[in-house]
């Protein structure tokens, strides 16, 4: 990594106060490290409710820690929205009431851009992404694919320096899966952008990163592994999986990661227990 990393968490700790009992808290994340470089793609996997989605947040400035500071490309981040990262999320962002190209164009106009030059620019990226043609329909009109495609058209319409992503594709089908990650592949080695990628499928940290990062279980997760993917691009995502390097990698950091999801696993049977016996 040369000059300063395009997104840097030092010791990033999150812990939530019970706004009905203070004495209450919940510790999420505790002195978390770690830094993407400019067109690094870096991958954080762990089991659930182990404060993935918290660091993203973080990074995001939507989020303020407890302690710690962010800094892009070199600059503190604090108190304010990273302006330089654009989001796409695991759940539906697309506003209902405009159409697959009004949704593109929406943050564009949001930050100045006039409606020709918007619509021109978000025309571009929904070609781009597989949908031309499609820029009149509504988000009910398309699939779960397709709607993921015009999120990701939009997000990238606003060329951001960083992407965060928060299990983008969770929610669809494994070939349709496939494709959205292929897509995101070669947009990205297009662009050269630096990537924070959460997801709980190992398989799809490995194939599309240079980095897969692992966290513990909670509470107060931390960092406890970190792999170099040295699998050659490009890449396909189904292609890549039968690969000798990428099994010996899944095996690795599966030795890292399995105790923590039984602990999770566990953790969460305990308080399902427990709100049982409450009830």
């Amino acid at each position: 990594m040369t000059g300063a990393p395009a997104l840097q968490l030092q010791g990033i700790s999150c812990t939530f106060v019970d706004r009905a009992n203070p004495a209450q808290r919940y510790t999420a994340v505790r002195d978390v490290d770690l830094a993407i470089g400019d067109g690094e793609f870096v991958s954080v996997v762990g089991p659930t409710g182990c404060g993935k989605s918290t660091l993203l947040n973080v990074a995001a400035g939507l989020l303020a820690p407890s302690s710690g500071e962010v800094q892009v490309f070199g600059t503190p981040l604090r108190e304010r929205i990273n302006a330089r990262a654009g989001y796409m999320f695991q759940s539906e962002s697309l506003m209902p009431w405009r159409t697959a190209l009004g949704n593109v164009m929406a943050g564009l106009q949001f930050r100045g851009a006039a409606d020709p030059v918007a619509r021109d620019q978000a025309e571009g990226w929904l070609r781009r992404v597989g949908l031309e043609g499609f820029g009149d329909r509504y988000p009910h009109q398309l699939s779960g694919g397709m709607r993921k495609r015009t999120s990701l058209a939009q997000t990238l319409a606003l060329d951001p320096d960083i992407l965060l992503m928060d299990e983008p594709f969770s929610a669809l089908d494994i070939q349709t899966r496939q494709l959205m990650e292929n897509e995101v592949l070669a947009l990205w080695a297009s662009k050269r952008r630096a990537v924070l990628f959460i997801t709980h499928d190992l398989d799809e940290a490995i194939a599309m990163s240079d980095r897969v990062l692992v966290m513990s279980a909670g509470p107060a997760s931390h960092l406890i592994g970190e792999f170099s993917v040295d699998l050659p691009r490009p890449r396909d995502v189904a292609e890549i999986r039968t690969e000798p390097r990428f099994i010996e990698l899944h095996k690795a950091i599966w030795a890292v990661l399995r105790d923590e999801v039984l602990k999770g696993y566990s953790q969460q049977q305990q308080q399902h227990l427990s709100k049982a016996s409450v009830a």
